[in-house]
């Protein structure tokens, strides 16, 4: 009996392993869900094999650690709230957040115990985004070889360093996914836990306004703005009764000086520019109008029709791209124009640069080129003119596959003239 099942299970596993099958499991979309499967199975091994085989660098946990146990000790002023790194500069939720890691971990004395919760974030965060990938049904499966496998720095940015970065990405993630389900109150009350924690999340930020106004109109968006600022300001409270003034400007200060050795993406300039107001204020110039021209030009045709009015629109469920190609969007082009990139902000748009690319019309040969060298880029310590200047020239030739994305092109409306001629 079991070798008559043993027979049957081996006529079917030969029936599905055909050359057919398999070119379908590794360049078809609509097949992405095995090799899914088998990558998540390989990067538990994989994370395991780093944590006991590569020597931890310690670089911020200890600050953060620092940080928090001042919170514990009783320290309600933000001001007061340092590290060996220097003041504590991120909102409320990482406060709390590492706080419990903090006991999780032995006062953070606990390097390995840290490191394994690291890895099962990173195998969480990867869960939502293969089902957010899962949903577009875009990227063909072979190209999730590169998101798990190839990256180096990624996997060290989660499991080596233990940076805050992952966990404000993996509740952004979840919130996307939640959007995707039209769940978009519940996905606002995910996006401003993300934003507690880091807010370099607000990068998404123009995207989901544009797509809450196409969605849920005027009085829906003011509704679920509400619900992003109810969690900043709960989670505030023992701060702002403390010192409103330090919290605010310490955890939202956007204009914060970075420091030139760390710098990713502006190598190729003098650190006197680097620092200069004017060239700041240039970027985030060339940041808001690259977003209202996309806002304008691309996201107006790809969507139903903005309304303003106070009524709910009566739009239909949008479909996964028109609102991934957006949010995805609307953080890249951050990202082109980000005053400096620090190694550990690649986590900030990583995990959708195979989506973006498989967007535009750039040949395949080209999508994996460019992200071999923005990897080769964000490996290179230090950074050199060379290696920001090519960053950039990615970041363009994605920008620019992006602006001339047949997504972004309308189908040519036939009239009933036409037709009948």
């Amino acid at each position: 009996m079991a070798a008559s099942r043993r027979k049957q299970m081996w006529r079917k596993l030969k029936k599905h392993l055909t050359v057919g099958n398999l070119f379908k499991y590794v360049f078809d979309a609509n097949y992405i869900n095995p090799v899914m499967f088998l990558l998540l199975l390989a990067e538990v091994i994989v994370c395991v094999a780093v944590i006991n085989k590569i020597k931890y660098t310690e670089i911020d946990w200890v600050a953060y650690m620092q940080e928090v146990e001042g919170f514990i000790n009783g320290t309600r002023d933000y001001t007061q709230l340092k590290g060996d790194t220097g003041p504590l500069v991120y909102p409320a939720g990482f406060v709390y957040i590492f706080t419990g890691l903090y006991h999780l971990t032995d006062h953070g004395a606990n390097i390995r115990l840290a490191q394994y919760c690291f890895a099962a974030l990173y195998i969480l965060t990867l869960l939502v985004v293969f089902d957010i990938y899962r949903k577009v049904r875009k990227v063909p499966p072979f190209v999730f070889f590169f998101m798990c496998c190839a990256s180096y720095r990624i996997h060290s940015i989660y499991i080596l360093r233990m940076f805050n970065d992952p966990v404000a990405m993996f509740l952004l993630y979840v919130a996307v996914d939640l959007f995707l389900n039209n769940r978009w109150s519940l996905g606002c009350l995910l996006f401003s836990l993300a934003v507690s924690v880091k807010m370099n999340i607000l990068l998404f930020a123009p995207g989901l306004l544009y797509l809450l106004l196409v969605t849920q109109g005027t009085i829906g968006t003011v509704k679920n703005l509400i619900i992003c600022a109810i969690p900043q300001i709960v989670l505030a409270i023992p701060f702002l009764q403390e010192n409103p003034h330090g919290y605010i400007n310490m955890s939202f200060n956007l204009g914060r000086q970075f420091f030139y050795k760390w710098t990713v993406n502006w190598r190729l300039v003098p650190e006197d520019i680097f620092l200069n107001r004017h060239f700041q204020i240039v970027l985030l110039l060339a940041h808001i109008t690259v977003l209202i021209a996309f806002a304008a030009f691309k996201w107006k045709r790809y969507l139903p029709v903005l309304n303003l009015s106070l009524s709910k629109p009566d739009v239909p469920q949008l479909k996964p791209d028109q609102i991934l190609l957006p949010l995805f969007t609307s953080n890249f082009i951050g990202m082109c124009f980000s005053r400096s990139l620090h190694y550990q902000f690649y986590v900030w748009y990583f995990h959708t640069l195979h989506y973006l690319l498989w967007t535009t019309n750039l040949q395949q040969i080209v999508r994996i080129l460019i992200l071999g060298v923005i990897e080769l880029c964000w490996n290179t310590y230090p950074s050199t003119v060379t290696s920001s200047s090519f960053l950039h020239v990615c970041h363009l030739a994605v920008l620019f596959g992006l602006w001339f994305s047949p997504e972004y092109t309308p189908l040519r409306r036939v009239t009933t003239a036409q037709k009948i001629d």
